[in-house]
């Protein structure tokens, strides 16, 4: 007897339970995505819509269904991710803008509040996810976008383009050669410990190692960036990191004793995870 041909909704409800048998942590989410993904439809049309899927769209699910089940990352299979009020094309040069990080956006745009075209540097900018969403919210602000990856770059240019922000890009490690003068030094740098490589969540080993790992502690690259931002920042600018929970208020505690004033700021879920420092 041949299997019926779902419905959007009855194929939706058939791969939650795919995805959750195969250990996706949000099997939901992500079958519902998919499913309008492959069907090109919007959530009006998965409620509305009651005819089964034809020959080609249940291929297509079944392709997407395939690779999430093998745990590629979803917004690898979307291609792209609503972030920050931008849209960000997504690919596997850079890292996968997370939820959190809009909180580091909301910090670092607080800093510039009452700054008339102010300066900003994204430092390793991936995506172009920072940089893009602080030109897109101050379009006077003179953006600059570093990273050490000429496949992250381009994507990044490419974001900022569809966008219509102006980010000016520029293959750096971290701020070597970076503009001095800058109200603000922003980044969500590599801050992993090197040890997690060993039991990273299989949809993190999708990231690149360049832009996870920062060292035995994960704070490596945060220390190089604390060092060398005094000499780009005008006095009073505000230095704005990402780190992991497990080591921020050692790094603040380390700026303070440099001369900086840093604060330590929550993520979503309450978790210690941003730092604000001037000095």
């Amino acid at each position: 007897m041949t299997p019926a041909v779902p419905t959007p909704a009855q194929a939706v409800r058939a791969l939650a339970a795919r995805l959750a048998r195969a250990g996706v942590p949000s099997p939901d989410h992500d079958a519902r995505a998919l499913v309008l993904h492959a069907l090109g439809l919007t959530t009006a049309g998965l409620l509305t819509r009651i005819t089964p899927l034809n020959a080609e769209e249940a291929a297509t699910l079944e392709a997407l269904a395939a690779r999430r089940e093998a745990r590629v990352p979803l917004q690898h299979l979307l291609g792209s991710v609503e972030w920050g009020d931008v849209a960000l094309r997504v690919t596997p040069a850079a890292l996968v803008p997370r939820p959190e990080t809009e909180v580091l956006l909301h910090l670092a745009l607080s800093a510039l509040r009452g700054v008339p075209e102010p300066c900003v540097l994204d430092v390793g900018t991936g995506t172009g996810a920072l940089a893009v969403a602080v030109a897109h919210a101050r379009p006077d602000a003179h953006v600059t976008a570093t990273d050490v990856s000429d496949d992250a770059l381009a994507l990044a240019r490419e974001n900022a383009t569809r966008n219509g922000t102006r980010v000016a890009f520029l293959h750096a490690d971290l701020l070597h050669g970076a503009p001095t003068g800058l109200h603000l030094v922003v980044s969500n740098p590599p801050y992993l410990p090197d040890a997690d490589r060993e039991n990273a969540d299989p949809e993190v080993q999708h990231d690149p190692p360049l832009a996870l790992y920062g060292g035995a502690d994960g704070l490596d690259l945060a220390r190089q960036l604390a060092a060398q931002a005094p000499a780009h920042l005008r006095p009073g600018g505000t230095l704005a990191l990402e780190l992991d929970p497990r080591n921020v208020h050692h790094l603040a505690a380390e700026l303070r004793n440099a001369g900086w004033s840093a604060r330590v700021h929550d993520d979503l879920t309450g978790r210690a995870r941003f730092i604000t420092a001037t000095r």
